[in-house]
């Protein structure tokens, strides 16, 4: 799954009450954003999934509820 974060100053502590909901589901977890002189406002979050299809989809609806949120699975 990749899960693009918009305004992560807002928004990720949201991203991670859902993380933490489903992460016994969550085998990696890679987290992406610019640093140094400029925090990114954008971020990206790669998962590796353990899991049903239809947890992963529940997961999934949980994240893009969230205003500012894109998460998508897919399959490598």
């Amino acid at each position: 799954m990749a899960i693009v974060i918009s305004h992560r100053s807002k928004n990720a502590p949201d991203v991670q009450k859902v993380l933490t909901k489903f992460g016994c589901m969550i085998k990696v977890r890679l987290g992406l954003h610019e640093a140094g002189n400029v925090c990114s406002e954008e971020g990206l979050i790669v998962l590796q999934l353990a899991g049903d299809s239809s947890e992963i989809k529940n997961f999934q609806e949980e994240l893009n509820a969230i205003e500012g949120v894109r998460a998508n699975t897919m399959i490598v």
